[in-house]
């Protein structure tokens, strides 16, 4: 919905960078561990995953007007990244590598569902949801529950352990959709008649 959001009014108005930095950074960290383990699965969804998340960046930073600022993002992205592929190749031996790997992997794909936390703040404050994506908690607690299983029926815990967090930050998005549904978040009070 962002992409099309953007095409649609050729800006990037109310549409966060980050989250398409980091997830795309997350894809090429499980491509990377699934390229090492010899998994299929990881490797096709998240060689997917990050072209997605690679043609949003482009798109992001085609309609923004402040191009430097995200080009000097995306540029550290690309060195850490680089960064992590050396020392991962030059500087972990084989034997340990999927494990250092697996860990750095699952580290960031917790703090990547925890980071809508400091949001959660926010709606309980304002008592709106209106900063949440709802199609967004659909899909992140779709996508961290098939993973789950997935690392379950694997017994990968770099997989399983990882995607729990989601499962949980999405269940609490739901209840507070819940709570605070979208139709009342109006500033405005009704004029009587």
């Amino acid at each position: 919905s962002d992409l099309r959001q953007m095409l649609a009014t050729k800006s990037v108005e109310n549409i966060q960078f980050l989250p398409f930095l980091t997830t795309d950074a997350n894809n090429v960290g499980w491509l990377g561990y699934g390229c090492l383990k010899g998994d299929g699965t990881l490797i096709t969804v998240n060689a997917i995953g990050a072209a997605l998340q690679t043609l949003y960046i482009l798109v992001y930073l085609y309609y923004s007007p402040a191009k430097r600022h995200v080009l000097l993002q995306i540029l550290l992205l690309l060195a850490v990244v680089v960064t992590g592929c050396g020392y991962f190749a030059l500087l972990v031996d084989s034997e340990t590598r999927l494990a250092r790997l697996g860990l750095f992997c699952s580290v960031f794909t917790i703090t990547m569902y925890l980071s809508p936390l400091a949001d959660l703040a926010k709606v309980v404050r304002s008592k709106s949801t209106r900063c949440l994506s709802f199609p967004l908690t659909v899909t992140t607690f779709v996508a961290s529950s098939s993973w789950t299983l997935y690392g379950l029926q694997h017994h990968d815990l770099y997989i399983m352990v990882p995607n729990m967090p989601g499962i949980v930050t999405s269940l609490v998005r739901f209840w507070l959709f819940q709570w605070y549904p979208p139709g009342q978040d109006k500033s405005y009070s009704p004029l009587m008649a």
